[in-house]
């Protein structure tokens, strides 16, 4: 097998991904990116591979037949979930896999802190500490919340999803979760996106988890956002794309929600003009939720168990197609 890479792995993750490797080829795309959220363009040395790991072009797969196996190094898929792409994999008896369980354990930990940090009111300590340095005891105690018996909607029931449940399960708070295709395996209570549009005025969090595709462009919009409570916090860590930001700020300026915090945006970087970083009750992180210290090692860890699953014929973990 000939096994192509655009990524640009650091010394310890190279190794791992090298290593006892025979007889098979390993090759690099003439350009590289550290960041696996950069996006490749099409690589004459893709023409020679079997196997593709990191973030090819969608087009120049398709045109490829030899290339049976297409690792992403990242959990969305966007660029690859088209009718041609599917038709094309499926001709020829391809695999399409992705890296979700890569980032489900990061990107749950990270939201669940924001959960916490928000409950507890430490963003405005914060706030305080960095500004005039008032000691407003009284007001931020008053404004702490137990999520005891708080109400939280999830929207898209994935992996990090699931491990965001177990997460929030020991706090005993009231877990739905929002699928279009229920599965019945999911653990909780779970409803299609038409009753859940009827939860959302009950809704102590309301968790933005979706994938972009055509279907969710602005799911969130003025509409949806409305139906939130005065008290209510959104929280987006899905894809900037799923969500009407001009709608959002609207409304939280006219405190219409309690806040809102977002890990992605559009476009990003979200530009230091918009109406967003001025909102006092708008937090802002710059698409890390899925960043962790051995985040490259564990990506190819992950490559290489599931080259062993294909090589031996097994399921693949994280298979899309």
């Amino acid at each position: 097998m000939t096994i192509w890479c655009n990524a640009a792995f650091p010394e310890d993750a190279m190794e791992t991904l090298s290593k006892d490797l025979a007889p098979h080829r390993l090759i690099f795309s003439r350009q590289r990116f550290q960041s696996n959220l950069q996006s490749g363009g099409p690589d004459p040395r893709l023409v020679e591979s079997n196997i593709a790991f990191g973030q090819p072009d969608p087009r120049q797969v398709i045109d490829l037949p030899n290339l049976k196996w297409v690792q992403l190094t990242t959990a969305g898929y966007t660029r690859f979930d088209t009718d041609e792409f599917r038709s094309a994999i499926r001709s020829r008896n391809g695999i399409l896999t992705n890296s979700s369980s890569v980032y489900a354990e990061p990107c749950a930990e990270h939201v669940f802190a924001m959960v916490m940090a928000l409950a507890r009111q430490l963003p405005q300590a914060l706030d305080d500490q960095r500004g005039d340095r008032r000691w407003p005891s009284g007001l931020l105690r008053g404004q702490s919340q137990l999520l005891r018996g708080q109400s939280i909607l999830i929207y898209g029931f994935g992996t990090i999803a699931r491990r965001l449940v177990e997460m929030l399960r020991p706090f005993e708070m009231k877990i739905t979760g929002v699928r279009r295709n229920q599965r019945g395996d999911e653990g909780i209570a779970m409803v299609n996106t038409e009753r859940a549009d009827a939860l959302l005025p009950r809704m102590d969090h309301v968790m933005n988890i979706l994938p972009a595709s055509p279907h969710t462009e602005h799911f969130f919009d003025a509409r949806r956002l409305s139906l939130l409570s005065p008290t209510a916090l959104f929280y987006n860590i899905g894809r900037g794309s799923t969500l009407d930001q001009t709608a959002l700020a609207s409304i939280l300026e006219r405190k219409k929600i309690a806040g809102a915090y977002l890990d992605v945006t559009t476009p990003e970087p979200l530009p230091p003009d918009h109406p967003l970083w001025k909102l006092p009750n708008c937090w802002i992180t710059p698409h890390t939720a899925g960043g962790h210290s051995n985040e490259m090692i564990r990506l190819v860890t992950h490559f290489r168990e599931n080259l062993d699953r294909y090589l031996r014929g097994e399921s693949m973990v994280d298979r899309i197609l």
